[in-house]
């Protein structure tokens, strides 16, 4: 039921928009595409308040997400539909039972958390990237907390993850943000917007990886 609701919003959400769209640019509005991705991490990383940001809704009182909950975002060129897991330990067990569908994944990172929760990260982080589900799938890593005394930087973040190694054939970029600053969370979900309209070719991939910045 819970889950039928956030959809109907979703749903709500963008046809408000397109309606918008219809009565002040005059005509029928382009068609852009729809994608649904999930978006992970351990709690605690920030995951609510940076779509809450994106959304343009308040990020007082976050409450942490039990189970998931679905945000409609909507772009210059394309819709994302974001369903948002729950980081809590009771939760990670199942978040492969809702992989399906899944066309990108976000994976949000504390980049100030202790060095034990950045240990559990990256092992959380290789189970998802080992997923037959996901295989594929263009990748987001967003580095979180930036603002944050003591952060670990987006290389840092590349290493502690093994990024190179753990990414497989697939198009993935990683990108420092703060739940304060709206225009980081925006330009790190451009660069998935780009993977996800343009198809990956591996033949194409440059000698030095995707764009990590």
């Amino acid at each position: 039921m819970c889950e039928n609701i956030q959809l109907m919003w979703a749903v709500i959400r963008i046809g408000i928009y397109s309606l918008f769209r219809r009565i002040c640019c005059g005509g029928v509005p382009p068609v852009k595409p729809n994608y649904t991705v999930i978006c992970i991490g351990l709690s605690n990383s920030g995951k609510s308040s940076l779509l809450a940001k994106l959304s343009g809704e308040s990020t007082d009182n976050i409450e942490p997400t039990i189970g998931f909950s679905i945000k409609a975002l909507i772009f210059d060129n394309c819709f994302l539909d974001v369903k948002e897991l729950g980081g809590g330990v009771n939760v990670r067990s199942y978040w492969d039972r809702y992989y399906l569908g899944t066309q990108g994944i976000i994976f949000v990172v504390n980049s100030a958390g202790s060095e034990e929760e950045l240990n559990t990260t990256k092992e959380e982080f290789r189970k998802a990237m080992e997923n037959e589900q996901l295989e594929g799938f263009p990748l987001l890593v967003l580095c979180n907390y930036q603002d944050v005394e003591g952060a670990r930087s987006t290389d840092e973040i590349t290493k502690l993850l093994n990024l190179e190694e753990q990414t497989g054939e697939r198009p993935w970029a990683v990108h420092g943000t703060s739940a304060n600053d709206k225009g980081s969370i925006k330009a790190g979900f451009e660069k998935l917007n780009k993977f996800l309209l343009e198809p990956y070719n591996p033949s194409t991939r440059s000698k030095d990886g995707f764009d990590r910045l």
